[in-house]
């Protein structure tokens, strides 16, 4: 089995180092992941400059870009093989509900699954590692299953751990993804041109952790996993649309 991974930290990261330790039990890993961390680089690709690939005297490869770009340089030229699976992480912080719009390493996943993949983002709740090691277990738990029993069509899966050892942790729940309050305000110093800059604020706290969410499950002590997809179309509102675009632009016959 062959396992592509990546991540948003940077190929320095403490928890990609760790996590391609507990994979490589499984079959051969790749790593290609970003030259600098990339932590909420989104889906970006860089389109208005070339990238580079290095190689790390531990054979990782990095590459200077995106999440995005690691995983998607390396599925259309850079690897001369089609990984099995794709994974990323393990990130040092939560990507919880919202979170997944702007997390680089959900990002560096969903390229995977763009390709007919699939793919597993990972990430540790509290940052700072404490007890890395539970969440390379669960993370290497899914991935065996995903690559002994690989979905019927590609499917992208978002998993968080909570920090604590793998024998506490109650289990693994499959959850919706929740929702945050929106982010503190910015925080605005001044350079020393007495310019302002602005700080982006810290995440808002959540809004929806109601049972069946991913914040519920890991304030119950759980693993939360979750299935994600790419449709951003707002079906409910399709039908009301329809009236209320109704003959905004005239329709012509050609």
């Amino acid at each position: 089995m062959r396992i592509l991974l990546a991540n948003d930290d940077g190929y320095l990261a403490t928890g990609l180092h760790a996590l391609y330790a507990g994979l490589s039990r499984l079959g051969e890993v790749t790593v290609v992941a970003p030259e600098q961390n990339a932590s909420a680089a989104s889906n970006a690709l860089t389109l208005n400059r070339p990238l580079s690939v290095f190689k790390a005297e531990n054979g990782f490869l990095y590459v200077n870009g995106t999440p995005s770009d690691c995983v998607h340089i390396a599925l259309t030229g850079l690897l001369d093989f089609r990984p099995d699976l794709v994974v990323s992480g393990v990130n040092n912080g939560a990507n919880l509900g919202d979170d997944t719009i702007y997390s680089g390493t959900v990002a560096a996943a969903t390229e995977g699954y763009l390709f007919g993949l699939p793919a597993l983002a990972v990430s540790l709740v509290h940052k700072g590692w404490a007890h890395l090691d539970a969440a390379v277990q669960v993370a290497t738990e899914v991935a065996s299953n995903l690559l002994r029993e690989p979905p019927a069509k590609p499917a992208l899966f978002n998993l968080n751990v909570p920090n604590m050892p793998r024998a506490e942790l109650r289990g693994l729940r499959v959850t919706r993804l929740g929702k945050r309050h929106p982010s503190q305000p910015v925080i605005m110093q001044r350079n020393p041109r007495d310019e302002p800059i602005y700080w982006i604020g810290s995440a808002g706290e959540a809004l929806d952790d109601q049972p069946g969410t991913d914040f519920h499950a890991i304030a119950q002590g759980y693993a939360a996993i979750t299935p994600l997809q790419l449709d951003l179309t707002h079906y409910q509102l399709l039908e009301t649309c329809e009236t209320r675009f109704a003959g905004l632009i005239n329709e012509r016959s050609l």
